[in-house]
């Protein structure tokens, strides 16, 4: 899976475009082409951008291979000469991104594709495809460690994804958005990232009595010793016979490195607190007590406004799978086409939607920072090529209700471009840092959005605003077509 050629992977109609634009366009007509999102996923104040490593995959093996070919031309729709143009097809423009783990916003560009018109609109399914999926993952993995509130949070829902590529690169974006590891092996070998995992009821079962299983469980992995309780009484079999097995290794002189017990089924507040005084009056305050059985960032958040004596927190199903909000909900929209003199020419959708209506032109993303506290004070869409001056007062206003307006003195503020080039000329100019790194980044960047932001209820909203610029091309525009 680290190696694949994804050109098919594409709806219909992008083909059957294609092939319209080849008969009746200058195929080499410059484009622009933005891929964003409209509203933030679970009713949330952000997004944590995360694909962007297997989109630079996937636009490096894109070709149509001889079997590709052959396969289209027995759907009878295409004409020899366009399959004959595809055989020889490879990206030649320019691809600008947002860095996978940083925190993002509705209607800002997250992927911006300036190419041929042809290739341009050819990679709009994939793009979309790889980016709506990691980021909602990485999102809700952000949401989930929020929860606990510096508690590790393990990813294992492999099991319960949509098939192996979601549990592998889901697992990937829930790693970039703050969990400490995850189940899945493959994913692992694959990325570089921490695998983790303790044993099944099954394991206990398989065992004449529980405390046999977890004498032996103990004996193989003595430094990563964490015993499932739940399988016959928690608090009357498996807690006691886990302080047995920890008493034995202590007095073998074991060391109790990194021990202690998952709690899997039952109320997880009051069997944690019942546990965690069992332990501490058993000479073993450090014993680790984890949880899963169907955890969200609500749950965790209750468990932990319970007092619950939890630490690390297995999560699988409703983050693999994001279950209270299953999609992303990102579009990839033509913004602008280059004329013969090289100029980009803006292009606008209109909808009876306001929040559908495009922002045109060929942009950029500045993240606008209160200086003071270092806390994202707004984003701002502009055309390429503008610039401000930190030193200079800034307004700022909401595009969608510009009465709305914050003039940010001279001085108080910082600016960042926040998008980066990818592709220059169809090579890849980016090198994706390793995963664990992006965790990191992603850490710090979840740490410039304020309190109010990341609360999951009714969550304090970071206005993007456009140039005064750029707004009044769009205002012309809506005006030319009224």
């Amino acid at each position: 899976m680290d190696r694949q050629n994804l050109t098919l992977l594409t709806d219909l109609y992008e083909l059957t475009m294609m092939q319209g634009y080849f008969r009746h366009k200058d195929c080499n007509e410059t484009v622009v082409f933005d891929a964003f999102y409209r509203n933030n996923p679970c009713g949330g104040g952000y997004a944590v951008a995360a694909g962007l490593e297997q989109v630079i995959q996937y636009i490096k093996e894109l070709h149509f291979a001889p079997q590709d070919i052959d396969y289209l031309a027995s759907l009878n729709i295409f004409d020899r000469d366009f399959l004959d143009y595809l055989a020889d097809f490879k990206f030649s423009g320019d691809i600008y991104a947002i860095p996978e783990g940083t925190v993002v916003f509705p209607r800002e560009p997250l992927v911006k594709v300036i190419a041929p018109i042809m290739e341009a609109q050819l990679v709009e399914t994939a793009i979309l495809n790889i980016i709506n999926h990691q980021s909602l993952i990485a999102t809700k993995a952000a949401r989930v460690c929020y929860a606990a509130k510096g508690d590790g949070i393990m990813e294992f829902g492999l099991r319960r994804a949509q098939g192996p590529d979601a549990g592998i690169y889901g697992a990937r974006a829930a790693v970039i958005g703050g969990c400490v590891g995850t189940s899945n092996v493959l994913c692992g070998q694959l990325f570089d990232v921490p695998v983790k995992g303790t044993h099944a009821h099954s394991w206990i079962m398989s065992f004449p009595d529980e405390y046999t299983a977890f004498k032996a469980y103990a004996d193989l992995y003595p430094s990563a010793c964490i015993l499932l309780v739940d399988t016959y009484d928690t608090l009357k079999s498996g807690i006691p016979n886990a302080i047995r097995v920890f008493q034995e290794m202590r007095a073998a002189g074991i060391p109790l490195t990194f021990y202690g017990i998952r709690l899997d089924s039952g109320d997880l507040a009051y069997l944690s607190k019942k546990a965690r005084k069992m332990l501490d009056a058993a000479g073993f305050p450090d014993a680790v007590i984890s949880a899963s059985n169907d955890l969200d960032e609500y749950l965790i958040e209750s468990l932990k406004a319970q007092g619950a004596a939890i630490t690390s927190w297995g999560v699988g199903t409703n983050l693999i799978t994001a279950k209270d909000n299953p999609a992303f909900g990102g579009v990839y929209k033509l913004a602008a086409i280059m004329d013969e003199e090289g100029n980009f020419i803006p292009k606008i959708k209109l909808s009876e939607n306001t929040e559908k209506v495009t922002n045109p032109g060929n942009k950029t993303v500045y993240r606008v920072y209160e200086k003071e506290s270092g806390k994202i004070k707004a984003d701002l869409i502009c055309l390429v090529g503008e610039t401000f001056r930190e030193d200079q007062p800034l307004l700022l206003f909401d595009p969608l209700e510009p009465w709305k307006k914050t003039k940010l003195a001279a001085g108080t503020f910082t600016l960042r471009e926040i998008m980066v080039p990818v592709f220059q000329k169809g090579v890849c100019c980016y090198e994706s840092p390793k995963v664990m790194d992006i965790r990191s980044y992603c850490q710090q960047e979840l740490n410039t959005l304020w309190d109010e932001t990341r609360r999951f209820v009714n969550p304090h909203k970071v206005y993007v605003d456009l140039s005064k610029k750029l707004y009044d091309i769009k205002i012309e525009l809506l005006d030319q077509m009224s």
